[in-house]
């Protein structure tokens, strides 16, 4: 017998004599797992019992952890830590040569490589269907809920196997930005990822919307369809769209807000969760506050690139660090590689730095980041302004919200040298708009009845108690286009219209030929 098929047995008679509820979580990686992972303590705290499916492949997800119980696949997950934390340095050498050519084919590369992700996330999942000893023990366990992130399919398909509420942590689904599977998304007004637009666009840039948009869908369908839907084919019937499956989600618990997004139509079963992940600062280590006090009244700068950029290309790095050589402030860098030759005694790298805690220090006066969304959103959590180097997927558009915003100043890091980096970090230091704009921004987030987190596990216990949310979900995704749009009606009524005015014109037509016919007979 499998070593997870044992360990699942043991994980059924386990939960079967323990009290709160059940929960069965499906994850993500990378940042995706440090948002899940938020949660997932957040309800262990509250007396939940949390178990986690995790392929064998796994980067971040622990197979031994105090909040939870793991279940490890022996397949992998289909994601390529080794391809995800070395493709950066290549897009950033393609850029900085602008050749055409090399950028088409690295686009058809990611296309391919995202494509195989989903193919080896159906095939894991086939393996888990397949055995059945390890599904009849996920079904006699009899969780309450299952929370997924909607990035992959695993997890919406298990919940339908196992006939589960759901619940997604989400922004992105395998066919792009979670809105556009629910809600309405006019593209007149609201901005198709990583156009880098705002909701106030000339003609020229809903012309550009509607052509980013096309593009999309037709390039998540080449990449996701395939597979997917082969895969519902043989476990749900033909009769089963793959996406209808995830527009049955019961709650979207949405991993930003409108102090982050542009204003646009929404759902009932949405709930806005921006921040959840942050808390108020904590006291520094002893040294790294020795370190920050030292500066003193200019300040500190914090520069972090997430967790998929270990370190830049060698050059770039060079001009960063002789950037902050010349400014009076103290930094504190994450980097993880060569040191730099040109870093001045006013930088102090460090493999990892406890972020949080030096955003809300009232010291930390600008955040030099990639403009990822959890990046983003702690930056308006304690109202620090940003100086922007986006590198890869949404951190462009990101930074352009903030940038619309007010908050932020974005370089491009292909072409800047240590004189643009050193200008705009002056300009974000000493122009008062900028920390005055994330203030407002801030206060805006804090002023809520309701912490994010909490909201977010009150919606989960929601629909455990409740088993579902159906009267939150929107009927609209299960119509055609056709009936959406009421085209089948305006068809309908313009026939009769027409049918109506052929009748009365042929009515009066009859009657003047009558009157015509009795006036010659008069003469």
């Amino acid at each position: 017998m499998h070593l997870f098929t044992v360990t699942a047995l043991l994980l059924s008679a386990f939960l079967s004599l323990s009290s709160g509820g059940k929960v069965l979580v499906f994850p993500l990686e990378g940042s995706h797992w440090v948002n899940m992972k938020v949660i997932i303590e957040e309800l262990h705290s509250r007396g939940h019992n949390i178990t986690v499916v995790r392929p064998s492949d796994s980067w971040y997800i622990k197979e031994d952890s105090p909040y939870y119980t793991a279940i490890t696949l022996p397949t992998a997950g289909g994601t390529d830590e080794e391809f995800f934390t070395s493709f950066v340095t290549k897009l950033l050498i393609i850029r900085k040569e602008q050749r055409i050519w090399s950028q088409l084919m690295f686009e058809f590369e990611i296309i391919t490589k995202l494509s195989e992700m989903h193919r080896q996330m159906c095939e894991m999942m086939v393996k888990m269907f397949e055995d059945k000893a390890l599904m009849k023990s996920l079904m006699d366990t009899k969780f309450d809920i299952l929370l997924t992130d909607p990035g992959v399919g695993g997890g919406v398909f298990l919940a339908r196997r196992l006939n589960l509420p759901m619940v997604f942590n989400v922004r992105w689904t395998v066919h792009g930005e979670a809105h556009y599977a629910i809600a309405p998304s006019p593209v007149s007004y609201v901005p198709y990822p990583r156009t880098e637009i705002t909701d106030r666009m000339t003609f020229i840039q809903r012309v550009q919307n509607l052509i980013a948009w096309t593009i999309g869908f037709y390039q998540w369908q080449k990449i996701v369809a395939p597979h997917y839907t082969a895969f519902v084919k043989r476990y749900f019937g033909p009769d089963v769209d793959y996406f209808s499956l995830f527009q049955d989600a019961d709650i979207w618990l949405m991993r930003n807000d409108f102090t982050f997004e542009f204003p646009r139509p929404t759902m009932p079963n949405v709930v806005y969760m921006g921040g959840f992940q942050c808390k108020p600062a904590k006291p520094l280590p002893v040294d790294l506050e020795e370190f920050v006090q030292s500066s003193g009244e200019h300040g500190v700068i914090i520069m972090s690139l997430g967790t998929l950029v270990a370190d830049l290309p060698s050059d770039i790095t060079e001009e960063i660090a002789a950037g902050f050589a010349q400014i009076p402030q103290k930094v504190i860098w994450r980097h993880q590689g060569p040191k730099p030759s040109t870093l001045g005694n006013n930088t102090l790298l460090v493999d990892w730095m406890p972020q949080h805690d030096l955003l809300g220090h009232p010291k930390t006066k600008v955040f030099v980041a990639h403009g990822g969304t959890n990046g983003v959103q702690e930056a308006i959590y304690y109202g620090v302004p940003i100086v922007g180097l986006p590198l890869v997927l949404d951190q462009p558009d990101n930074l352009s919200k903030m940038v619309a915003k007010g908050t932020a100043k974005v370089v491009d890091i292909t072409s800047m040298d240590r004189a643009v980096f050193v200008e705009a970090l002056r300009e974000v230091l000493h122009e008062p708009s900028y920390r005055e704009n994330m203030q407002q921004l801030s206060r805006i987030h804090h002023d809520q009845p309701m912490k994010p987190l909490d909201r977010a596990i009150f919606w989960i216990e929601f629909v455990m108690r409740n088993g579902g949310a159906p009267h939150l979900r929107t009927q609209s995704f299960r119509m055609s286009w056709v009936v959406y749009h009421s085209v089948d009606i305006i068809l309908t009524l313009m026939t009769a219209l027409l049918f109506l005015l052929l009748i009365v014109f042929l009515i009066i037509k009859k009657c003047l030929s009558v009157l015509v016919k009795k006036k010659v007979k008069s003469e």
